[in-house]
């Protein structure tokens, strides 16, 4: 039999209330909330959407109902609170080892999740359903208007989901509502793109609005974007992975100069190996803080990647009337990957320089630049070509 927590009624006063002080004041208008201790689980603190201590009460029950299972079918698994179940999930990927930055984006996607439940006086995974999930994604078209950020939030807060009903808690998955993706194009920089790339670097940081950035001269900036830029080309480094590597991170061995580091998104060791002038280059890239190339140490990285993106990145390929993709800067990074596919490195080798935890995330975004395959693709249609058309059978003409 589930024990029924105590769960108190509690008034957080607005500034100047004359019952301030008293937290079980009942004639006071100001905002009424919840605490409780359930069995095994942290205290919990909500809000009850009212300033009626009688509408509190109702919601009280309501909460009673649902934390003892009364509201639920007696078949259904043991009912458990939901933000407890988001530290228990939570919990569970930092043992898998997930980047902290993934970790940070599960606790803030999941914690949106369960304030919009409590908004709606669902406290339990048991009051989940097709209905309150829909109206949950019904403004995230204004909120995510790329299709592919949309459908990857779908599948963490399906992981999640999964992850309750593996646990014990949820009776079956609720439905989640379908989303087209939009089919992003793997744009790689031709040659001539590329070098019309790096040209444009000095237009821009010479133009007027580029004058003097942060105190530091022009060939100071130079130096900066177009190494960034190299390096990108040349290690198929993502845009943040890049501004944020710290020097150390360039090894020097036997073989040549080589970025050893590990991809902020997936958690993946990747080892590349620089071309000599581009690893000269970036080690002669200017920078005040000695421990990073780019980045000063200051600040989030996800900020410093923005304001490259905004100040350096896309006035370049504007500049250099580069047109196509929305991620620009993602294009050196596929720029990387088709050459080595075109020089005939195997997919699998592809897939371990990207920091890819998987082949097959691989294999998706650049299997068409894999020459051997488009060969086999190729004379299929050739075979088709040279097959004999079939006889057409005409109707007899009567005698």
């Amino acid at each position: 039999m589930t024990t029924t927590p105590t769960i108190t009624i509690f008034v957080r006063h607005s500034k100047g209330c004359k019952y301030a002080g008293d937290e079980f004041a009942k004639r006071c208008d100001c905002r009424k909330w919840l605490r409780w201790t359930a069995t095994g689980e942290p205290r919990q603190r909500r809000p009850a959407n009212t300033r009626s201590w009688a509408e509190a009460e109702h919601v009280k029950r309501d909460i009673e109902d649902q934390l003892t299972g009364r509201t639920v079918v007696p078949d259904t698994p043991g009912v458990k609170n939901m933000r407890a179940a988001v530290e228990v999930f939570i919990a569970d990927k930092k043992v898998e080892n997930l980047s902290a930055d993934l970790i940070r984006k599960y606790e803030r996607e999941l914690g949106r999740l369960a304030s919009f439940c409590e908004g709606r006086g669902v406290y339990t995974l048991a009051g989940i359903n097709r209905e309150l999930i829909t109206r949950f994604c019904s403004d995230w078209k204004d909120l995510y208007p790329s299709s592919l950020t949309r459908n990857k939030l779908a599948e963490r807060y399906k992981s999640f989901l999964k992850f309750c009903r593996v646990a014990g808690w949820l009776v079956e998955v609720p439905v989640w509502p379908k989303m087209k993706a939009e089919e992003v194009p793997t744009l790689p920089l031709t040659a001539d793109e590329y070098e019309r790339l790096l040209d444009a670097v000095y237009v821009v940081v010479k133009a007027p609005q580029n004058h003097v950035v942060e105190n530091q001269s022009q060939e100071y900036w130079i130096k900066r974007v177009r190494g960034l830029f190299l390096l990108m080309r040349s290690s198929g480094l993502s845009i943040q992975d890049a501004l944020t590597l710290p020097r150390s991170a360039l090894i020097h061995d036997a073989t040549g100069h080589r970025v050893v580091t590990q991809r902020t998104k997936t958690g993946t060791d990747v080892s590349v190996l620089l071309p000599p002038n581009i690893a000269a280059e970036l080690l002669a890239v200017p920078n005040d803080n000695n421990r990073f190339f780019f980045w000063s140490g200051l600040g989030s990285p996800k900020s410093i990647s923005g304001n490259w993106g905004k100040r350096f990145v896309a006035p370049c390929f504007d500049e250099a009337k580069i047109t196509g993709g929305y991620m620009k800067a993602h294009r050196l990074r596929d720029t990387f990957a088709c050459e080595l596919l075109k020089a005939g490195v195997s997919l699998e080798h592809v897939s371990k320089l990207l920091g890819h935890t998987s082949i097959r995330t691989t294999e998706k975004s650049y299997a068409a630049w894999v020459p051997s395959r488009q060969e086999v693709l190729d004379n299929a249609v050739i075979s088709a070509w040279a097959a004999p058309a079939p006889k057409r059978l005409g109707r007899k003409r009567a005698a």
